[in-house]
């Protein structure tokens, strides 16, 4: 039986650096109120494929996944299983099951609802740092920093939910402002506070799992909803590709090696880097998602319409950016080679997105795996030239 109220302590130490690297059962339990978010966002998206439709998405998936980012970087730093931790965490998981049952009309009837429920979840979080600072002294600085930042934001949050459409929503860009710079100006009190280098690539992973997701969904949805025939069932294979290419050039290539480098040589920003450099990654696989289902979806034997081919080559180009960013600056795999290579495949598909109007829908998204599988062979193929 777990004690009521135990003391946080640090997660980084000689003795607890390898052994507590792995997510916990809670970890795992609380990614699962994300599945339903995302594909609440993701559902969204898909009822609305235009340029309006998905800055909407972008403004509504950001709390989502930052709320996520707020409990992982915490639970990264600090090792804690009371009842008392257990039971905030279950409060964070039911504001986040409701801000996901209000993401529908996210920015119109339901908006008040999502502003509480994002505003409860911040909440719960400041009191978690506000735990830490009490009983851990060396963390005291970064925790109380958090703490204030974090309620900033969340007050904003909770003011927003009594102003008026539109109004409402500069609220909500000022406190994910608030929420966004809060680690950017701290950085000078997490020297001495690292993160676990074990524990933050599989949280990272675990969550892009989650949004890859989106695109098996997509393929499922896309099949049991139409008629299958010989393009369609092609569509759903090449959609199944795209989503295994991408999480073989991510996972092929993530690794821990650029954190132990900051952590021995005291370079934070690494972290940031490795913080807001999967946000553009995230956001792509999980819109990479909802332009599969609409390419099964469309008629086959029509020319696919402009807003759904811009949709899947502009998201898989997106992800193909981001991972570039990632290649570029170490985050992932240190390597020039294999980040202008995503960069000019790309390029490639923003391209394709511009000058495809005339293709069929299985030819479109046969094209897109196609440049989604040449960087796994891209990959192989580098991977043997090191070998020999």
């Amino acid at each position: 039986m777990k004690t009521w109220f135990q003391p946080p302590r640090l997660r980084i130490s000689a003795e607890s650096e390898e052994k507590n690297g792995h997510a916990t059962w809670l970890e795992l339990f609380y990614d699962l109120v994300f599945v339903v978010a995302v594909s609440q966002v993701a559902h969204n998206l898909s009822e609305d494929v235009s340029l309006s439709g998905f800055f909407k998405f972008v403004f509504l998936f950001i709390p989502i996944w930052w709320a996520w980012i707020g409990t992982t970087f915490y639970t990264n730093r600090f090792d804690i299983d009371d009842i008392g931790h257990r039971l905030l965490i279950g409060g964070q998981m039911v504001a986040i099951a409701t801000l996901a049952v209000n993401t529908h009309y996210g920015l119109g009837e339901s908006s008040t609802g999502f502003a509480l429920s994002y505003a409860a979840g911040r909440a719960m979080l400041v009191i978690e740092y506000l735990r830490a600072a009490k009983h851990i002294p060396v963390a005291r600085p970064l925790a109380i920093r958090y703490a204030q930042g974090f309620a900033i934001a969340a007050a904003l949050w909770l003011i927003s939910a009594f102003v008026p459409i539109p109004l409402r929503f500069g609220f909500w860009a000022s406190g994910l402002i608030a929420d966004f710079a809060t680690p950017l100006t701290a950085k000078h009190l997490q020297l001495g506070l690292s993160h676990h280098v074990e524990h933050l690539p599989e949280r990272f992973g675990l969550f892009t799992i989650i949004v890859l997701g989106e695109a098996i969904i997509g393929v499922v949805d896309g099949l049991s909803n139409q008629k299958w025939d010989a393009k369609s069932a092609l569509a759903a294979i090449f959609g199944f590709s795209i989503a295994f290419s991408l999480w073989w050039v991510y996972f092929e290539n993530i690794g821990n090696s650029a954190l132990r480098s900051a952590n021995a040589t005291g370079q934070i920003g690494v972290y940031q880097i490795w913080l807001y450099g999967h946000l553009p990654l995230v956001i792509g696989l999980t819109a990479t998602g909802v332009g599969v289902k609409h390419i099964i979806l469309s008629e086959p034997s029509v020319a696919l319409p402009a807003p759904e081919r811009v949709l899947l080559c502009g998201t898989v180009a997106l992800c193909l950016l981001a991972l570039a960013l990632l290649h570029r600056t170490g985050v992932i795999r240190y390597c020039k080679i294999r980040s202008r290579f995503r960069l000019y495949s790309a390029f490639i598909l923003l391209i394709l997105a511009i000058l495809g109007k005339s293709l069929l829908p299985v030819v479109v998204i046969g094209l897109v795996a196609i440049v989604c599988a040449i960087q796994v062979i891209q990959d192989l193929y580098q991977s043997r030239l090191l070998v020999f």
